[in-house]
């Protein structure tokens, strides 16, 4: 499993339980449409988290890279209902930083004797 991270601000005047309905309905359309496999919006507790990242994470989880590609592809079209709901989360953040990691071990990682 590939694990696309976001992490995020938001916009001064945007309440947080905007920015959530607003994630869920673009993330339930692309789950629904079979482009991503499940998601997880976190918000930073205690002002605990590491130096420049934002206020709010979130993981999108993919069963590999040909689906995150197909998912970035309808969006990249910039058209449809996925974009109405992408513009949506869009405008309301800000400061965001992303990343991409991967289960491991995993199918791909070679077992046994270490070469080195």
């Amino acid at each position: 499993m590939d694990i696309y991270h976001g992490w995020c601000d938001l916009k001064d005047d945007v309440s947080d339980m905007e920015f959530a309905d607003a994630f869920v309905t673009y993330m339930e359309r692309l789950k629904s449409d079979g482009f991503i496999e499940t998601y997880r919006l976190t918000r930073r507790k205690l002002g605990l988290g590491g130096e420049g990242l934002g206020e709010f994470h979130f993981m999108i989880e993919v069963e590999g890279l040909a689906q995150l590609d197909e998912a970035f592809g309808l969006v990249a079209a910039r058209s449809g209902p996925v974009e109405r709901d992408h513009f949506s989360v869009n405008t309301l953040i800000k400061n965001v930083r992303f990343a991409l990691y991967r289960d491991f071990p995993d199918p791909g990682r070679v077992q046994g004797e270490e070469l080195f």
